[in-house]
């Protein structure tokens, strides 16, 4: 990618608080992702497809291998610097005729991170229109102040959340149309979010939240699985260890003969945060409840 591109995808996040890249991820990839959330949503039938949350990702070599990739790397690089830390992803299915609209919010009013300095990319999976429910980004509000999240439990929505939307109605939604393998970048504070999917076509992306090697995740009891992905640990930080490519653990995907290795000699560099005992599932669903409840900062 050119220096004048990449420039010209900073200026567009200084200014409108997103950008696009495309032709990101290639089709095989893309491919493995598919089998990959398929693979997931008949391990956790209990889970709708819009709720396939991070703290799966603690055993699943695919998922670390996906959000390590060099060049979604290369480009949360671009924004938050060398030394890159994956403290969420999460893929957001709606299926066909039934997928759950997301309520305008803000990344980061769910985040308490310390400094509050992260990027967010969604990686699309599927082609992501408006017919589908594709994101929508309301430009310029990364520049607002973080507003307290509201409860919703009125009507079925991926966060049972939203925020005070008001002050803010008088500016019109861009729609981020994305082919799979395209990639939409977004700042924490960022007004955002998507409609139901009454189509008959799937839209399925997968966000990651990154940050710097040295900021702090300070939600309690959440975000438990913070993955140093490129760059040198922060003094003093803890960091999950990759995975290995075990079956029943993860799919079978191009080059997990050689991962094993490659996570044993990255695992060598960092201390390592204590293992919980907790069931993927089991967090997995606390995170939902405390969505619902608000309270995804404190208890």
């Amino acid at each position: 990618m050119f220096v004048n591109e990449l420039q010209c995808h900073y200026e567009d996040y200084e200014n409108d608080g997103f950008t696009v890249f495309r032709n990101v991820l290639d089709s095989d990839l893309i491919e493995e992702v598919r089998s990959h959330v398929e693979w997931l949503t008949k391990k956790y039938p209990s889970l709708r497809p819009e709720h396939l949350h991070h703290p799966l990702i603690r055993d699943d070599a695919f998922w670390v291998r996906l959000v390590s990739d060099s060049r979604l790397l290369n480009i949360a690089e671009l924004f938050i610097g060398p030394d890159i830390v994956s403290f969420t992803s999460h893929y957001i299915c709606k299926s066909a005729y039934d997928g759950h609209e997301v309520l305008w919010h803000q990344d980061g009013a769910y985040w308490d991170l310390r400094p509050m300095k992260a990027v967010a990319l969604w990686v699309a999976v599927d082609r992501s229109e408006p017919a589908n429910g594709c994101l929508q980004m309301l430009p310029g509000t990364h520049k607002e102040p973080l507003l307290a999240i509201e409860s919703r439990p009125d009507s079925p929505n991926m966060l049972a959340s939203t925020m005070p939307f008001d002050q803010y109605s008088h500016i019109e939604p861009v729609d981020i149309i994305l082919n799979p393998g395209d990639v939409s970048v977004h700042h924490p504070h960022i007004i955002h979010g998507s409609k139901k999917n009454l189509s008959p076509n799937r839209r399925c992306g997968l966000d990651i939240g990154f940050i710097p090697a040295g900021v702090g995740v300070h939600n309690e009891g959440l975000y438990r699985t913070p993955m140093l992905l490129r760059g040198k640990p922060a003094s003093g930080c803890l960091y999950q260890p990759w995975p290995k490519a075990i079956e029943g653990k993860t799919i079978s995907f191009s080059g997990d003969d050689k991962w094993n290795k490659r996570a044993t000699e990255h695992n060598a560099s960092f201390n390592h945060i204590e293992q919980s005992n907790e069931n993927p599932l089991e967090t997995t669903n606390r995170m939902m409840e405390r969505l619902a409840s608000t309270s995804v900062k404190s208890i």
